[in-house]
């Protein structure tokens, strides 16, 4: 019963958190006006309700979709590299996102297609890892480097791109993308995350006892009737889409997909089966909560990326410095 109740607070926390999100701002809203707002009362005046619904519900919803897919494909890629210090950066996912979008922004392209363009750009660039990867054995560490130089190309290019960009006018524009933020973010975001976010999930979910097999040799994987390639390019796969997904909503924040699932496998052990669904619940939670910072801590917006990364490097120093004492195995 203590394990039933423990895991319903700890998946209901994000929806708590969301709730709070919205009374709570520059403008702030009573409890009466946004449960009023929600549920569509009258009475509410027409500015309250535009901001509880139009600006302040789909912000948090993003928030939670962006930090659940970091965090989901965090713990899938530290499972299939079978390493706690990984996370989705070393498959270039996040670069290819960032290089995609600085091009569309270097273009022209409308704002509207521009998220379009970085998951684009985000898949390519795993897909170019994978292929690299399969030419040369497929093994985790040739994947690793594919992944390590792939990586560094579109870091390359993303600089090449700034550095023809307008300083004026474009090149301000991907460097606020590039930190990291959910200023914009509406519902015509909130419905592009969501059917990635749910068929992420949902796919990591229904496999989830096979990363366990991920860490047992490859022959003895193999002898319980898994196919570990296929299977670990599939998780790449749905990783990639869950990473690129977010960064395309939300622009470039680092640091969720490697802090929250080892907080996670903390709680509740190394098993996918728990630790996948404590991550995703985590990983929703903090974003909403450094969103609720980024945007009530000083008055103009912190960038996320800048949050998470104040955050992120000691809580990596700490992560890090226990790997070595373990000897580099789990902790």
């Amino acid at each position: 019963m203590r394990g039933k109740v423990f895991w319903a607070l700890l998946l209901l926390f994000p929806l708590g958190v969301a709730f709070s999100s919205l009374f709570v701002g520059r403008y702030p809203v009573g409890f009466g006006e946004v449960v009023g707002a929600l549920l569509g009362f009258k009475g509410v005046p027409p500015v309250i309700r535009t901001l509880v619904l139009n600006v302040r519900l789909p912000r948090a919803l993003a928030a939670a979709l962006v930090g659940l897919d970091l965090a989901l494909a965090g713990a899938a890629f530290q499972g299939i590299f079978r390493n706690p210090l990984v996370d989705s950066r070393i498959l270039g996912v996040s670069s290819g996102a960032a290089f995609g979008a600085a091009l569309a922004l270097l273009s022209g392209v409308p704002w509207q297609l521009i998220d379009g363009v970085s998951f684009l750009f985000g898949v390519l660039a795993v897909g170019l890892v994978i292929l690299v990867a399969r030419r040369f054995g497929g093994t985790v560490l040739v994947l690793v480097i594919s992944g390590i130089l792939v990586g560094s190309l579109f870091s390359a290019l993303l600089g090449a791109i700034k550095y023809m960009a307008d300083p004026l006018d474009v090149l301000p524009a991907i460097t606020y993308w590039l930190l990291g933020s959910l200023s914009g973010a509406r519902w015509g975001n909130v419905w592009k995350l969501l059917p990635v976010s749910l068929l992420g999930a949902g796919a990591l979910m229904l496999i989830r006892w096979r990363l366990d097999l991920l860490s047992l040799d490859e022959r003895e994987a193999a002898s319980l009737g898994v196919n570990v390639r296929r299977l670990r390019t599939g998780v790449v796969l749905l990783g990639t889409l869950l990473v690129a997904s977010a960064v395309s909503q939300a622009g470039m924040i680092g640091w969720i997909g490697l802090i929250t699932p080892h907080a996670a496998r903390a709680v509740v052990g190394p098993g996918h089966t728990r630790v996948l669904p404590l991550a995703a619940a985590m990983g929703a939670s903090f974003l909403l909560l450094l969103d609720l910072v980024s945007r009530c801590a000083m008055q103009s917006e912190i960038p996320l990326g800048v949050l998470t990364g104040i955050l992120g490097v000691p809580a990596f120093l700490l992560i890090f410095m226990r790997y070595l004492v373990k000897g580099g195995g789990w902790l």
